[in-house]
């Protein structure tokens, strides 16, 4: 029997490549600065966060992009066609989900923008809708990690309590959230140390790729 009785992922930079690192990469590659960048794109009421919470339309977004950027040759209207091309998936990731099917409650949580475009376009291009039992996202529900209220929401919906769930994301603030509540947290990086931790705290043996990260 399973340690705990549910695993709640983040999508973005846990069962896909991470937005976060191709964002910075498209800013690099398009001459945007650093400054720049934080300003469309941090945490709290910028651009982007408005975005993910359903605040701003493509349209409104575009337009507080272009006018932080300030210059000709990139548009919001670029960099949301480039965005919704969606991000690799991580492989050994969909393969601890697989393997944990039916084991565990799975759901996942995640800061998304474009409430009414199609589902995949919204979650970096994969389909976790027939993944998971419960798909929590920011641009439907109005609030995004780290608020607390996003995790809660997520355990009610799974029907579990959060000191019975562990959350895994790539991004430390939206860890704090959860933990706020009780979950547990793993930090998701580019290596598969995320999985030993998960086998550790579920008591389940998770399959690891044929070269360790």
């Amino acid at each position: 029997m399973a340690k705990l009785d549910a695993v709640i992922f983040d999508i973005g930079g846990v069962l896909t490549q991470s937005p976060v690192t191709r964002i910075m990469d498209f800013c690099r590659e398009h001459g945007i600065s650093d400054e720049t960048r934080m300003a469309i794109f941090s945490h709290g009421e910028s651009p982007w966060s408005r975005f993910e919470r359903s605040e701003l339309e493509p349209p409104g977004f575009a337009a507080a992009f272009d006018e932080a950027v300030g210059a000709p040759g990139v548009s919001g209207e670029r960099f949301l066609r480039w965005f919704f091309e969606g991000f690799p998936p991580r492989p050994e990731m969909l393969a601890v989900v697989e393997a944990l099917r039916g084991r565990v409650k799975m759901g996942c949580i995640t800061n998304n923008v474009a409430r009414d475009e199609a589902p995949q376009r919204r979650t970096s291009g994969l389909d976790v809708h027939s993944l998971f039992s419960v798909v929590v996202e920011s641009a439907k529900v109005g609030m995004r990690k780290p608020d607390p209220r996003i995790y809660q929401l997520a355990c009610e919906l799974l029907g579990v309590a959060p000191e019975r769930s562990v959350f895994l994301d790539d991004i430390g603030q939206n860890l704090k959230g959860a933990r706020a509540l009780g979950m547990t947290t793993i930090r998701v990086d580019h290596t598969h140390s995320a999985i030993a931790e998960l086998e550790e705290v579920l008591g389940i043996p998770l399959p690891r790729p044929l070269t360790a990260g």
